[in-house]
């Protein structure tokens, strides 16, 4: 089974697979048609000694600069070199999968005029797991992800590094060399047809997707083992409020939560208890919906950028038309990615003041920090604090970067994206807002305990019991930074240890 690549049809699910699950991809024929006509015009354009950006001209600044066509391979190599300039930790290997598959889908739209030998190539390198290592900084995400991408296009030639068996950098000269992979030579626009492009912001935005994606649904169950602990009031989930809002994320959202703690005991009508609850509880299906709405924009626009040709100039017409263009500019993605910023934030916001009604003694009828002998023991004390201070810190990475823009290249590129940024603080604020679950988590299933683990829903006791054997009762104090990490990586959607390497290590 593999996913076939059409340059048109790629999903975030299909993208998933191929990346989580290390499904192999194909190309398709129509697709590779069309790289066959595209290329064609290329070289007619070389050959006739047209002026084109990018083709037979330099780059940026230099686009005025007419280069000889005994130069052009020169030009391309010269490129790639002089672009790969990123600096910092490398991307996590399953993004660096992300964008190769990306690049190659791009490519396959015809537009880019690369050779069919240097899209199977990098199939190749897909299929067999070579995998580029690419630094994270450097890309002001317009004239494309152009320093990322430059660290990918050094495999393609045999240079650069990839990630060795435990995440390591490696020279991709010995790897391609023991996998029988031969390196290609660059020619005519293939240098810039492979860094001219939003694939490094896009994908690293898929991979937060699907993360984010998990967390939101994990969020609901947890706020319902909370629900249980506080015996919180059902009659705010009733279908009739949400209906009469109008939101249908917000109306799913109330069901799932219904569904979650349907049967249980501990949960009350309003009156029995009290008459309402705080809003950290009353209103889940209004904050959590409202995040979900949030992640449906962010899903609709990244599947039409994974399909998108995003390179300059592009070739259309078998080359009657070559257009210079600013489809590589990552405005879309950067306002997406910065959406989706605050939408993950506020899981964590309104997680962390369900944690504190969890432990504080003035809002809840549990022994204080849930401690088994509050006083001699800090019980979940500092729990919270490590919540609030995550929820902080995800406050200073919310700011939107894509707000930001610092012209470059002589003033040429003179308003840029910074998408690339919003896309790795969206990647720290996750494993941020995971922690601050995983807090919750463990303070719910404590809650819980002490209100009679057999009041609780089927599907949530389910639940208690599996999780107590990642995180045991809290029955005396203890290095709870464990267990917090334990369920931050139970809870992580990427189970594969290899491909979940600097996940969590963003900065």
């Amino acid at each position: 089974m593999a996913v076939e690549l059409t340059g048109n049809s790629l999903t975030v699910e299909q993208l998933k697979r191929v990346c989580l699950e290390q499904e192999k991809i194909k190309i398709s024929e129509e697709s590779m048609e069309r790289v066959q006509k595209s290329r064609l015009a290329v070289d007619r354009i070389v050959s006739e000694k047209k002026t084109i950006y990018g083709i037979t001209t330099g780059f940026g600044k230099f686009s005025d600069v007419v280069i000889n066509e005994t130069d052009v391979q020169e030009l391309q190599l010269n490129l790639i070199r002089s672009h790969a300039c990123g600096v910092g930790h490398p991307f996590p290997e399953v993004v660096s999968r992300a964008m190769m598959v990306l690049r190659l889908n791009a490519l396959l739209k015809g537009f880019s005029g690369v050779r069919p030998v240097l899209v199977n190539t990098l199939a190749e390198l897909i299929n067999q797991s070579v995998h580029p290592y690419i630094p994270q900084q450097g890309s002001l995400g317009a004239s494309g992800d152009l320093a990322p991408l430059s660290h990918l296009a050094l495999v393609l030639i045999g240079e650069g590094k990839v990630h060795g068996e435990h995440g390591e950098p490696v020279d991709a000269a010995s790897v391609l060399k023991d996998k029988g992979i031969q390196p290609i030579v660059l020619q005519a626009k293939e240098g810039l047809a492979l860094i001219n492009g939003t694939q490094a912001m896009t994908a690293m935005g898929v991979i937060n997707y699907i993360e984010a994606e998990q967390l939101a649904y994990d969020s609901e169950w947890i706020a319902a083992l909370t629900m249980e602990g506080l015996e919180g009031i059902i009659d705010a989930f009733h279908p009739a409020i949400h209906e009469a809002r109008g939101y249908p994320q917000q109306l799913a959202v109330a069901k799932r939560v219904s569904e979650w703690v349907e049967g249980s005991q501990l949960i009350t009508r309003q009156g029995e208890k009290r008459v309402q609850d705080a809003y950290s509880i009353r209103c889940i299906p209004q904050v959590h919906g409202a995040s979900w709405q949030a992640l449906d924009y962010v899903k609709e626009k990244l599947e039409i950028e994974m399909n998108a040709a995003t390179d300059n100039p592009l070739i259309f017409e078998d080359g009657a038309l070559v257009i210079s263009g600013g489809n590589f500019h990552g405005q879309p993605i950067a306002l997406a990615m910065d959406f989706m910023k605050i939408a993950v934030a506020e899981l964590a916001n309104i997680s962390e003041r369900r944690i504190e009604r969890l432990v504080n003694p003035q809002l809840n009828d549990l022994p204080p920090f849930l401690s088994p002998q509050p006083g001699l023991q800090s019980g979940a004390m500092i729990m919270q604090y490590a919540a609030a201070s995550l929820v902080s810190e995800n406050k200073t990475l919310a700011h939107p970067a894509s707000v930001d823009s610092i012209p470059s290249s002589a003033n040429q590129e003179d308003h840029v994206s910074m998408g690339t940024i919003a896309a790795r603080h969206a990647g720290m604020i996750i494993q941020n807002v995971r922690r601050v679950l995983a807090i919750e988590c463990i303070c719910a299933m404590q809650a819980l305990e002490y209100k009679g683990i057999e009041k609780a829903s089927p599907k949530l006791r389910t639940k208690w019991e599996q999780l107590r054997s990642i995180v045991p009762s809290m029955a005396k104090d203890r290095v709870f930074s464990e267990d917090i990490e334990r369920l931050n990586q139970a809870l992580h959607p990427i189970t594969c240890d290899r491909l979940r390497k600097r996940v969590s290590d963003l900065a």
